[in-house]
């Protein structure tokens, strides 16, 4: 139910701006692995009432695959579309960064960065020709699920099967650099290859702990390694050119009134993973050893042309501006 609530609070956060007044026929793509009859779907539906006080009616399209999602959205045959943060790299490098493994590590820095970039000021970074993000909302820290509790150190990666997003340069990069096994995979895919143990591990946040019922992958012996690899955000990417004049930094701004509710959708949706399940690293040490790892990766990414150079400085400021004692803030290396 978290998964399905924070989808609606991204959705009306993008859309539910402006006053009243004559609605423009526009198409929304959603994402939806169940298709039109699925719950995601259902869920924006309900929320095309929502759409009208910015002056736009909506014609929802359900794809099961999001590959296609944005496929047609870049083709122009979708004025605006539904996708998580690894997808929308596509269509803005810099939002499509905050993905970034390892770069945001707390709920409190996530907040103060997309504080900065919805306010007008960080207007320019939401644009990239004339695709525009109109909004994005956290899902959440992204953790690994694992078969079995082995998991404790980067090492202990070596070898093990890893349901993989294999059009993300960025996860095949991580599975590479630490030994494990690319299991090719998509966001449709990834938890029924988990569940019926296909592979050892996945990724994913809390959310989709419930819906995507990874609790049947865990069973009795499984884990989920209480580290945050990323954070996962859903953003809305718009046309801008077919939008109402403003309607993007509207949405931007009411946007910024919903983080408090995804965030405690998010704390509710981490909840709900049995206590028994969490596994912590062995030490800090440990920790600073998976931090080194996903710093080392970044700076491959970056210089690789995959992540934005300014949005790996942004966050790396605020994670120095909220602990300084982090090794790489003396170092300086992003």
């Amino acid at each position: 139910m978290s998964f399905k609530k924070l989808l609606a609070a991204g959705f009306a956060a993008s859309m539910a701006v402006g006053t009243v007044q004559a609605a423009e026929k526009r198409s929304f793509c959603v994402f939806d692995p169940v298709g039109a009859n699925g719950p995601l779907f259902n869920l924006m539906k309900e929320s095309k009432t929502v759409a009208l006080k910015a002056g736009v009616e909506l014609e929802l399209r359900a794809y099961t695959d999001e590959k296609i999602a944005a496929e047609d959205f870049k083709a122009g045959q979708c004025d605006s579309v539904l996708l998580t943060g690894t997808r929308a790299r596509e269509f803005n490098k810099f939002t499509g960064t905050l993905e970034a493994m390892g770069a945001i590590t707390s709920n409190d820095q996530l907040r103060l960065i997309l504080q900065t970039l919805h306010s007008p000021k960080g207007a320019k970074f939401m644009k990239e020709g004339s695709y525009e993000v109109a909004g994005v909302l956290p899902a959440g820290a992204i953790y690994l699920f694992m078969r079995d509790q082995s998991v404790k150190d980067v090492k202990d990666l070596q070898g093990k099967k890893i349901a993989t997003q294999d059009y993300d340069p960025a996860a095949l990069t991580m599975v590479r650099h630490v030994g494990g096994s690319v299991v090719p995979a998509t966001s449709s895919t990834f938890a029924g290859k988990f569940n019926n143990g296909s592979v050892d591990i996945a990724y994913a946040p809390a959310v989709a702990y419930t819906p995507l019922e990874l609790y049947k992958g865990l069973g009795n012996e499984g884990g989920v390694f209480n580290y945050k690899i990323a954070q996962m955000n859903f953003q809305i990417i718009i046309h801008s050119d077919r939008m109402p004049e403003g309607f993007g930094q509207m949405s931007r701004d009411f946007s910024m009134g919903r983080f408090d509710e995804a965030f405690e959708l998010i704390k509710t949706a981490e909840a709900e993973i049995k206590p028994q399940y969490w596994v912590d690293p062995l030490s800090k040490e440990h920790s600073t050893g998976y931090d080194n790892m996903l710093r080392d990766v970044r700076i491959k990414l970056r210089d690789d042309e995959v992540y934005h150079p300014k949005a790996l400085k942004l966050m790396y400021k605020v994670r120095c501006k909220q602990d300084a004692s982090r090794p790489e803030c003396a170092e300086g290396l992003e």
